[in-house]
């Protein structure tokens, strides 16, 4: 396959300069060009450099001034900041003006291409690879799947737009037309077969570009995601059909029927949908191996290496990643992977939901847990990967190049809880190492190049173990297979019937995993919902899952206190009585106060925060809110209920309202 440069890319982009005119902020236009369509899109190289320039604006990645991809799962029960999200309160998450996730400036990027490059294939008018052309059109079938996917997890319903449309009102005011979830889904499936038709398999370009397999591993995501939704939402106004969904106030969808003829049978489709995909990737693609060692600069671990590495495409679960280089592309991940992770810490909800390395819940009889006094005694016999990914002082954070980098910390430190600065507070006392590169000239500031993982196959193993028995009901040997060697890598006891065994969900509450509307779920779903938060701690997906499970709806009535460490313990005694200062209404608190919990609140420091009494839900904040300038622009008579568009469940239409 031919590859193009980095310089030739950027070349290539300033000639063809697309933009958007924006139909009055409305739906984009179709983009216009310094160089005329018809002679363009002709030969491959054309093809791969547009697709490439959309990875950046559509994929995940690592950047400045933050955690990059393993902060993303802040502001969930698996890592807390100091800034609670207004998603979790009331009043604060408002309707915007414009803006918002109703935006289409990326479908249009892709429907463009589409529109271009399609005709021409079927009329032999571009040269080149035949493989490398239908890898490029695969990759954007794929993007626009992952777009999709995007905006479904934000808005649910959504238009759904397979070309790029001129700049008529009309014809754009028509294209608003919100489709139901379930529609959008298997759009998005359908696309993904088109990818899945068209890309190349296994390595692609240093595993750098997008393969089948990350087209099977997002279809597998996509129907759990859908048929799960579908299924905990199930006669609410959050799906199709459900009592009061806002679909039905519109003639175009007043009369919807599912096309599979209810909506169980659709939780079928989608559940089934995953099963399939993510089998052809996990029986396909091995797991990378996990010798336990956590310091040491000759025998290697390579999957702690796996999440850190400047080369990832050896490892073969690693399906894509992105590559960075010096001086060109960097970001500052492993600096903050040696102190605090720019203010994302771990909680006691995730911390206590690893199990023992015997396999028991650490509340169990014999389970032998040392309990939390100290994070060595918290990391004492347990789950391999609490053991390998949560820090504890003293600890080396470089093993070669010592001292090389000007922002290294070479022997992690007592927990900075009482700093403010994002770049080394520790927010909840816990912190993890996930992303730490042991090389300390990858520690000099916003210079770091290590990769960054876009897609795992481990997750298509979680992905049939959690399809197939919400489908079934039943633990299948296809998926006790795929379990017992996730635990066997994780250096836990492959007997997971023992861990359901023990499991007493009256002490599993801190985990809003072990919910669904409401309601704590059996210990079976409960220890497969386990599993997966415990294998893809930070690597983004805990929102999502949370979400999909209706795993927030015991948060409307009940405040959810995120935790960190035990700090009112034996631990206090790392501290002078000046750094850690508590008290309601003192403006210099650094800390929460003994009487609100003995373990540290990284949001309940100061009465004055809108935090101070905990985390609270609601429903409508299950989806975002469209922004009220989309009304009005499609709007008749600039009132929001001539437009096509409705807003989402909960949400008012109007700019700056909040939801009931």
């Amino acid at each position: 396959m031919k590859f193009i440069s980095i310089r030739q890319i950027a070349c290539l982009l300033v000639s063809i300069t697309i933009f958007s005119t924006a139909c009055k902020k409305q739906l984009d236009q179709s983009p216009t060009s310094q160089i005329i369509p018809e002679k363009f899109f002709t030969e491959e190289s054309q093809l791969g450099a547009y697709s490439i320039a959309r990875y950046n604006a559509i994929l995940p990645s690592h950047q400045n001034w933050n955690f990059g991809t393993f902060g993303i799962d802040a502001n969930t029960d698996n890592m807390a900041t100091p800034d609670l999200s207004s998603r979790f309160i009331p009043g604060q998450w408002r309707v915007d003006a414009d803006g918002g996730a109703w935006s289409f400036s990326n479908i249009r990027q892709l429907n463009y291409f589409l529109d271009q490059v399609l005709p021409k294939l079927r009329t032999g008018g571009i040269t080149g690879s035949t493989t490398n052309i239908n890898q490029y059109v695969g990759e954007i079938y794929f993007l626009r799947a992952y777009e999709y996917f995007s905006k479904l997890q934000a808005l649910g319903d959504f238009p759904i737009i397979r070309t790029a449309f001129p700049d008529d009102l009309t014809i754009l005011t028509k294209a608003s037309e919100r489709r139901p979830r379930n529609e959008v889904a298997r759009f998005i499936l359908s696309d993904l077969d088109s990818a899945v038709t068209l890309l190349q398999s296994g390595s692609v370009g240093n595993k750098n570009r997008i393969s089948r397999q990350c087209a099977q591993l997002l279809k597998s995501r996509v129907g759990l995601f859908e048929g799960t939704w579908l299924k905990y939402f199930k006669g609410t106004a959050f799906v199709p059909n459900g009592n009061n969904w806002p679909g039905k106030s519109k003639s175009y969808n007043a009369n919807y029927q599912f096309p599979s003829g209810s909506i169980d049978n659709e939780v079928q489709f989608f559940l089934t949908a995953s099963m399939n995909a993510a089998k052809e990737v996990a029986d396909n693609v091995a797991l990378v191996n996990n010798t336990g060692i956590i310091e040491s600069p000759s025998n290697q671990n390579p999957y702690f290496n796996m999440f850190s590495a400047l080369d990832m495409s050896g490892y073969s679960e690693v399906l894509l990643w992105r590559q960075y280089a010096p001086a060109i592309v960097t970001h500052n991940v492993p600096v903050y992977a040696q102190l605090g992770n720019y203010a994302v810490g771990l909680t006691r909800s995730l911390v206590e939901s690893y199990v023992m390395a015997n396999g028991l819940p650490i509340y169990a009889a014999g389970s032998g847990y040392k309990g939390d006094d100290y994070i060595a005694d918290v990391r004492s016999g347990r789950d391999g990967r609490l053991n390998l990914f949560l820090k504890e002082p003293g600890q080396k954070n470089s093993l070669i190049n010592i001292g090389t980098g000007d922002h290294e910390t070479p022997v992690e430190p007592i927990p900075y809880i009482y700093l403010s600065s994002y770049e080394q507070k520790y927010s909840t006392g816990y912190a993890i190492r996930k992303g730490l590169n042991y090389d300390g000239s990858q520690s000099r500031n916003g210079q770091a190049y290590t990769g960054s993982i876009i897609f795992r196959a481990t997750e298509a193993y979680l992905n049939y173990i959690e399809a197939s028995y919400e489908l079934t009901g039943a633990i299948d040997g296809t998926a006790s297979n795929y379990w017992r060697q996730i635990r066997t890598r994780a250096k836990v006891d492959p007997d997971f019937q023992k861990t359901i065994a023990a499991t007493d969900m009256s002490k599993e509450t801190l985990d809003m995993g072990a919910y669904s509307g409401g309601n704590l779920i059996s210990p079976t779903l409960y220890n497969i919902r386990r599993e997966r938060r415990c294998e893809m701690m930070a690597e983004g997906l805990r929102f999502m899952d949370l979400t999909r499970w209706r795993a927030m709806d015991q948060v409307i009535s009940q405040p959810y206190h995120f935790e960190g460490f035990k700090l009112w313990g034996p631990m206090k005694s790392w501290y002078k009585a000046d750094q850690i200062i508590y008290g309601a209404n003192d403006a210099k608190a650094t800390v929460s106060d003994p009487a609100l919990s003995l373990y540290l609140r990284p949001n309940e420091i100061r009465s004055s925060s809108l935090s101070y009494n905990g985390a609270k839900w609601i429903m409508a904040h299950y989806l975002n809110p469209i922004a009220a300038q989309h009304f009005v622009i499609t709007s008749t008579d600039g009132s929001a209920s001539s437009s096509p568009i409705y807003q989402n469940p909960g949400w008012p239409s109007v700019s700056g309202g909040t939801p009931q």
